[in-house]
């Protein structure tokens, strides 16, 4: 696997796309975009997210972010990507 889009540094700051499998239209609904920005917010509050600037769009979610803390990049995603609405 090609290292040019991994995450190597701590607190740097990183543009990133989060898409859904397919590019399927998915956050089309308001009960599901507000469970991405609760999401996010949560992620603020809990675990260090710095957020520069965002846009969510049908299909995916593009961030300019960082992380501050501990928490890395990659473990921030990892943890971002596996919230279910009802544990926040």
């Amino acid at each position: 696997m090609s290292d040019r889009y991994k995450i190597h540094e701590k607190n740097t700051v990183y543009f990133i796309t989060m898409t859904v499998v397919g590019w399927i239209d998915i956050f089309t609904r308001k009960e599901q975009k507000l469970q991405i920005i609760d999401s996010l917010k949560y992620c603020q509050q809990n675990k260090g997210l710095e957020i520069y600037g965002w846009c969510l769009m049908p299909s995916h979610l593009h961030l300019i972010c960082r992380t501050t803390g501990d928490i890395g990049m990659s473990e921030l995603l990892r943890d971002y990507k596996s919230l279910h609405p009802k544990q926040l």
